[in-house]
């Protein structure tokens, strides 16, 4: 098999493309293919001296999937750090995005074949690129490439530096949704991570904020999607979806009204709610996937939750019982619960049968949410300064009686 062999720094390009040419006139006889192969050379040093990069480019691409169906994934390696190399030869930041885009264009057009090292070389890119909407550009290309290749293990690491690439990107709105719902759905596809996917999702629907109706339409499959989302993960009991109009939308849509709706119970209401709702629309609920066993199980603990943020901070036995419509046998194991999924923080008054609640996570985090927050802050500051004064006033009366001690010493 051919290998690439560099004979200097300076003609890697050229080497590159007479590599290239050899490799796609080989069957031609050496005849016809020298003088071709010559042609291409010669063609490419013009290119070169002429600072033509970006034709550059795109004659070392024309025999690109020949490469990566004949060669080594090392030779491949090789022959792509090349022609990616070629975005630092050029200072005009408009030939660079296009010749970024021209590379990795090439590059996932077989997302199948070798997926890993195609995606591996457009990393590479995007760490040539000194420009920030290039580097968005190669980074859109690789989430794709990870879905359709299969490969989205390689790249959620870098989901963890999203917010500094957005500072770094600085794109508009309508990159933001895409590149959102791309790593909502490749977060999907690795299975790997629920809350990844759903967390995406919701930025997603969050970009929506005061949209006409028109572009909120574009919104609604995927409102329907996170909404069923959040309803099926057994480990997420609170969001802000009833706060975002990309998701309010469904309440009046004659197709996802009841999508809607189930939102609210979860978010809002009780078990008994959402029997009643499960009875009234059963095979709705089975057409999105959902279990119904799985959503008693969520909604009880929601319940609890919403029994603690609501009974004064005592729980009785018999009010849990009634509420999660169990066993009077079961009522300590759903607070236990409850704890383990971290929603309550709580002690079990077995003689009183009560639960004594420290802390409950809020459903839902809104303006009702915020003026009691504010309240609870107003009289903690209140009770500290209580507690400033009265050390300050028993300091003094205690100075007092030391100077007089001494007084009297005198």
């Amino acid at each position: 098999m051919t290998t690439v062999v560099p004979t200097s720094e300076e003609d890697l390009s050229l080497s590159i493309v007479r590599f290239t040419s050899e490799l796609a006139w080989a069957d031609a006889g050496p005849e016809v293919a020298e003088p071709q192969v010559e042609r291409l050379c010669v063609e490419a040093q013009e290119l070169m001296v002429m600072n033509r990069w970006l034709d550059l480019v795109s004659l070392m691409l024309t025999s690109a999937d020949l490469i990566f169906s004949k060669v080594s994934e090392k030779d491949l390696e090789c022959v792509f750090t090349v022609i990616c190399n070629a975005v630092t030869k050029s200072e005009d930041p408009d030939q660079i995005l296009e010749m970024a885009k021209l590379i990795s264009a090439k590059i996932v057009q077989q997302p199948n074949d070798r997926p890993a090292l195609r995606l591996k070389i457009l990393f590479n890119l995007y760490n040539l690129l000194n420009i920030p909407y290039g580097r968005f550009h190669v980074y859109m290309k690789s989430l794709n490439l990870a879905i359709n290749g299969k490969v989205a293990e390689h790249i959620v690491p870098s989901f963890k530096k999203i917010d500094s690439f957005l500072k770094e990107w600085n794109i508009g709105i309508k990159d933001q949704r895409e590149l959102f719902l791309t790593i909502s759905n490749v977060s999907r596809e690795s299975k790997s991570s629920a809350k990844d996917s759903f967390k995406f999702l919701t930025k997603y629907l969050a970009t929506f904020s005061g949209e006409d109706a028109h572009a909120m339409d574009d919104a609604k499959e995927e409102a329907v999607r996170a909404v069923v989302e959040f309803v099926k993960a057994p480990d997420m009991f609170q969001c802000d979806l009833l706060e975002m109009p990309a998701v309010g939308q469904l309440e009046k849509d004659a197709k996802y009204a009841l999508v809607y709706q189930l939102l609210k119970i979860f978010m809002t209401q009780r078990l008994d709610a959402y029997l009643e709702f499960q009875a009234a629309n059963s095979a709705s609920l089975k057409s999105y996937g959902l279990v119904h066993e799985d959503c008693i199980t969520k909604m009880r603990l929601m319940s609890l939750v919403d029994l603690g943020s609501s009974e004064s901070g005592q729980i009785p036995y018999a009010l849990i019982r009634d509420t999660l419509q169990i066993n009077d046998d079961e009522v300590e194991t759903w607070v236990v619960k409850a704890i383990s999924a971290k929603l309550l923080d709580c002690k079990m008054d077995q003689m009183n049968e009560v639960v004594v609640v420290s802390r409950c996570t809020e459903r839902v985090f809104g303006k009702q949410q915020w003026v009691a927050l504010r309240g609870k802050l107003t009289t903690w500051k209140e009770n500290i300064a209580n507690v400033i004064s009265t050390i300050q006033a028993n300091k003094i009366t205690e100075d007092a009686s030391q100077a007089t001690q001494g007084v009297m010493i005198r």
